[in-house]
């Protein structure tokens, strides 16, 4: 399989495209080569197992495109690495020089570094996320089934291909399928990945990896190929929101009133500490917190907070002049509009 990949991927290279590799698969190969029975639970066996194949992984890929006269790069993300904004525009600069200098990134998410539970599974979520930094012209997500189908082929032998998605909630209603033993991904992050991927405006195939040739005809635009997710008009969503919506981490989270909740989503207003009622978690200037419609009990959106809680704990519910009494110098929006995305 990784023959036919490699060799699709040079034949796409030499047709003066440029292609980035998301790979998943350095737990997977580390377990093959530990000879271990299955998937580890723990944090420190999972990257230890990443540790072990991550290497053996790449150089898979680097051989067999080096046979073809292509030049990979190895290119490893944690997603504190697109959580802080900086790291994000560096990674997406990074990216774009190695394909100017028409070399192959190889992508991966570093799990041996990586704090949080890793949980991207086959990394679809970090795949659609390149995607959209890079704005590219496709995401290929590469599975071991044909595609969509109206329900899990393997429990419903008659369900039907669906070769077109035009609005990736049509998805909703669709059967998902068990994960695999050695991934936590599925055709469930597949269909999280592609809606990422159209919300940035970036059209989706999803498509079956091991038939040889179907990466090359997804890439050409033939119809037969898998099921193709149509990108949202316009790619209504900028990357800064897209990296905030998907991206980044809140560290807690604020719980507004009616009024205030009626404002942001329908006036795309800031949120003012008049219309917080309450806040929850140890977040500092400059994280991220859920914002939290306290009619429904929901998150309505997320967005970067000017404050931390300590001190929001002394404004929230207060008019705008007693912020300025007492914080001269910050800004009057607890989070500002062009740092808060609505869900």
């Amino acid at each position: 399989m990784l023959d036919s990949i490699c060799e699709q991927v040079a034949a796409i290279r030499g047709r003066g495209e440029d292609v980035v590799l998301v790979t998943s698969g350095a737990i997977a190969r580390g377990i093959r080569l530990l000879a271990l029975t299955g998937r580890p639970t723990d944090m420190d066996a999972l990257q230890a197992a990443s540790a072990v194949g991550q290497g053996d992984l790449f150089r898979a890929y680097e051989e067999r495109l080096d046979r073809r006269d292509v030049r990979a790069a190895q290119v490893l993300l944690t997603l504190a690495d697109v959580s802080e904004r900086a790291h994000y525009l560096n990674a997406r600069q990074t990216l774009q020089r190695l394909l100017r200098w028409n070399v192959v990134p190889i992508v991966n998410e570093n799990d041996t570094t990586a704090t949080d539970e890793i949980t991207f599974g086959d990394n679809d979520f970090l795949a659609a996320l390149v995607a959209g930094l890079l704005k590219a012209r496709l995401l290929v997500l590469l599975t071991n089934t044909d595609g969509v189908f109206s329900a899990d082929p393997r429990r419903v032998p008659d369900a039907e291909l669906i070769g077109e998605i035009n609005e990736t909630g049509e998805i909703e209603t669709i059967e998902i399928g068990e994960t695999s033993q050695f991934g936590r991904g599925g055709m469930k992050s597949k269909i999280t990945a592609a809606r990422i991927a159209s919300e940035s405006g970036v059209p989706v195939v999803i498509c079956n990896g091991t038939v040889p040739g179907t990466l090359a005809a997804a890439v050409a635009g033939e119809d037969a190929v898998g099921t193709r997710v149509r990108a949202t008009l316009g790619g209504s969503t900028p990357p800064y929101k897209l990296w905030l919506k998907y991206a980044k981490q809140p560290a807690g989270s604020l719980v507004i009133d009616d009024g205030a909740a009626r404002v942001l989503r329908e006036s795309g207003s800031s949120l003012l500490a008049v219309g917080i009622v309450d806040s929850h978690g140890a977040f500092n200037p400059g994280d991220a917190v859920w914002v939290v419609d306290r009619g429904s009990d929901r998150p309505i959106g997320k967005g970067i907070s000017e404050f931390g809680a300590f001190d929001l704990a002394q404004i929230m519910g207060r008019k705008s002049d007693y912020l300025r009494e007492r914080f001269p110098d910050s800004p009057d929006e607890v989070i500002h509009r062009d740092r808060f995305v609505l869900l």
